[in-house]
C-alpha cells in the first residue's frame, strides 16, 4: 500500500531548531515569477518582469501557513547558489520586513517578507540577524518589491523591519491547525 505524497504547501512547516521548511518558487536571478498553485499541485507561471529586473534572492513559501493576505507565507532566502523552482530547504529566520501593498481595488492588505538564510548555506553561515547582512541589501530588497509590485498594478509600503524573533512568532502565528 501506498500513500499519496502531500502537496509541497502541506509539508511540515519547521525542520529542526526552529528552522523553516521553504518551497522555492522562483530562483534568484529569475526574471520570470512562478508560484505553486495548490489545487494544481503545479507551479504555475504568473509573469515576465521587465526588461533587466530579476529576483535578488531565491524567493518562495514556507508550507502549512497562512498569512494575512490568506496565500502561505512569503520568504526570501540568501545562499550560495539558486536553486530551482519546487527545491525544498531549510532555512534559519534572521528578519522580516513588515509591509503592506495596496491591491487594485484600493484596500490595503497585510503583506510581509520574511528573511532567512539557508541552513546549508557556507558564504551566509555567519548571519544571524538582519545587522549581519551586507549594508544596503535590505533597501534594494525593498526597492525591488516596490518595482515588482507597481508592474503588477500594486503599491507596496514597507512599515518596518523585525528582528529574527518577530519573523519566528510570525511563523509560528501563521501555522495552519491539522484539519
Amino acid at each position: 500500500m501506498s500513500q499519496n505524497a502531500p502537496l509541497l504547501s502541506r509539508l511540515p512547516t519547521f525542520g529542526e531548531n526552529d528552522a523553516v521548511h521553504v518551497v522555492v518558487e522562483t530562483p534568484k536571478g529569475s526574471q520570470n515569477k512562478y508560484a505553486y498553485a495548490e489545487a494544481l499541485g503545479a507551479f504555475l507561471f504568473k509573469m515576465v518582469l521587465p526588461e533587466g529586473t530579476s529576483f535578488p534572492y531565491d524567493f518562495g513559501m514556507i508550507p502549512s501557513t497562512k498569512g494575512a493576505d490568506g496565500d502561505p507565507l512569503d520568504i526570501l532566502v540568501v545562499m550560495d547558489a539558486l536553486v530551482f523552482p519546487g527545491c525544498l530547504l531549510e532555512a534559519r529566520l534572521v528578519g522580516v520586513i513588515e509591509a503592506e501593498q495596496r491591491e487594485r481595488d484600493g484596500t490595503w492588505e497585510c503583506n510581509d517578507r520574511l528573511i532567512g538564510v539557508a541552513v546549508k548555506a557556507r558564504t551566509h553561515a555567519h548571519v544571524h540577524t538582519l545587522d549581519d547582512l551586507r549594508p544596503g541589501m535590505l533597501d534594494e530588497v525593498e526597492t525591488f518589491f516596490g518595482h515588482y509590485n507597481q508592474r503588477a498594478g500594486k503599491d507596496f509600503k514597507v512599515l518596518r523591519r523585525g528582528a529574527a524573533e518577530a519573523a519566528l512568532a510570525l511563523a509560528r502565528d501563521a501555522v495552519l491547525s491539522n484539519d
